[in-house]
């Protein structure tokens, strides 16, 4: 079963819950199954990694844990302020994503 999501991949969003509440990112990965999301910058864990060809000193390395997505909250393009995500028929009869805030269209 396929569900929608009211972020995508390169979207601006904010962490409105949990240890990362108020920080902003954008986002790089989304996996739709598990309705995570992984945010530039926003809950990294340490992992500890082998010397390998992309880390030849090994050690331990930062990366971003995913973040469940109902605590992300899609920043308006206009105004830069957390806002509900809706959607609607633009002009050309395409099913587009607005900021619930400003009414502008998300690209």
């Amino acid at each position: 079963m396929s569900v929608k999501l009211h972020i995508k991949k390169g979207d601006q969003v904010q962490v409105i819950a949990g240890d990362g509440k108020g920080q902003t990112g954008k986002v790089l990965k989304v996996e739709v199954s598990k309705q995570r999301a992984i945010v530039e910058g926003v809950n990294l864990c340490k992992k500890a990694t082998k010397p390998n060809a992309q880390n030849p000193q090994g050690g331990i390395i930062e990366k971003e844990a995913p973040i469940h997505v109902s605590n992300l909250m899609l920043i308006d393009p206009k105004s830069g302020k957390p806002t509900k995500v809706g959607r609607k028929l633009n002009a050309k009869g395409k099913l587009v994503r607005f900021a619930k805030k400003s009414g502008e269209e998300i690209k």
